[in-house]
């Protein structure tokens, strides 16, 4: 039997180990990938650091999700990508990393980004189909899973934030009526950040406002198009954060606020940033238990909605790549991976991605390289 490696993770404070893994038998509708590019997402941080706490098997688990890489064998019946277009072994794709089980009420209503049964419960490596997440060489495309080939005027660097900050951003901003001519907070300049900055712009929004307090992010968001940027370490009154947002925003209030950082603490001011009927993009905070206290009388008062987004819909790969096309030369996605680590680095593309223990990082999105 062969096998690949993998970085098998045991907990919060424990350092990755890496094993050999079975390779799986690829069944007839399924996609064995060769894993080219998986990045260290902000949600990967919250789970190595403890901030989602979570019941893993004994065997461990293998993890990460924001990825892309070449077919290495198709399943006996598939021909093509979901688009029909033909695909063959070798070839570049990008992919969603969840699967809608086609047989809940959201998914009966075409919501398939809603399905509570899409993303499953931590699996060990004993597990078929053994490659259940990005931090490993190979990763299983199951049988109702969207795949899609990359355009060849894209670079893997591009593609591996495809997966999951991109699409994310662009279904979620869309979900929360981001109209041509609108104003966006966006809370976090990480990796959903900046790119929600590229995706506004592109969706015709006048007014970009970024809101973080790493310099380097900061100056990042200016690069792909923000019209203004708040340091909270240069502006640390709350109050005074809030009157800014109204100034740029004609006096009235953003359209939509975005939470990409992934701590509930920024979701309040967050709100007191919208306009009267504007719209909360609610998208960072993965992990459970963490609480905020809020005013509902200030949503009723202002007529102001929150939107929830976990996921999002297949669909918004393709376009997310045709996006990138016709966009690379306008934005500066090169600068998006910034490091670059064997997968038997791991532990180290971690460590140096982390930024809020000590509020700082040289990182902008680290890469491992299985």
């Amino acid at each position: 039997m062969s096998t690949g490696k993998a970085a098998v993770f045991f907990g919060p404070g424990k350092p990755f180990e890496i094993r050999e893994v079975p390779v799986p038998e690829v069944e007839p509708d399924a996609v064995l990938v060769r894993v080219a590019l998986a990045n260290v997402c902000g949600s990967d941080l919250h789970f190595w650091r403890g901030d989602a706490p979570l019941r893993l098997p004994e065997d461990g688990w293998i993890y990460g999700h924001e990825m892309m890489g070449r077919v290495a064998k198709l399943g006996a019946r598939v021909k093509t990508d979901s688009l029909g277009r033909p695909l063959k072994e070798g070839d570049r794709v990008a992919y969603p990393y969840f699967y809608p089980c086609g047989r809940c009420w959201a998914c009966l209503n075409n919501e398939p980004a809603a399905c509570p049964a899409k993303i499953e419960r931590p699996l060990g490596p004993s597990q078929f189909p053994h490659f259940h997440g990005a931090f490993a060489e190979y990763y299983y495309v199951r049988p109702r899973g969207a795949i899609f080939v990359v355009p060849d005027a894209l670079p893997d660097e591009l593609v591996a934030p495809v997966n999951c900050a991109l699409s994310q951003v662009i279904f979620g901003l869309q979900k929360a009526g981001l109209t041509f001519g609108g104003s966006v907070v966006i809370q976090g300049a990480g990796g959903l950040g900046v790119q929600a900055v590229a995706v506004a712009r592109d969706m015709g929004a006048q007014t970009v406002i970024v809101v973080d307090q790493l310099p380097g992010r900061i100056e990042l968001a200016r690069a792909f198009g923000a019209d203004h940027t708040l340091n909270l370490k240069e502006v640390p009154d709350r109050k005074e954060r809030v009157n800014l947002v109204r100034k740029w925003t004609g006096g009235v209030g953003a359209d939509v606020a975005c939470d990409f950082v992934g701590f509930p603490q920024v979701i309040p001011e967050g709100i007191d940033m919208l306009r009267a009927g504007g719209t909360y993009l609610e998208v960072g905070t993965i992990s459970r238990g963490a609480k905020v206290e809020l005013e509902p009388s200030l949503l009723v008062w202002g007529s102001k909605t929150i939107v929830g987004v976990i996921q999002y819909d297949p669909w918004v790969i393709p376009r997310a790549l045709d996006f990138l096309v016709r966009t690379r030369g306008r934005f500066p996605f090169d600068k998006l991976i910034s490091h670059k680590y064997p997968l038997e680095k791991i532990d180290q593309a971690f460590a140096d991605s982390e930024w809020h223990a000590k509020e700082t990082t040289t990182i902008t999105r680290a890469a491992i390289v299985p």
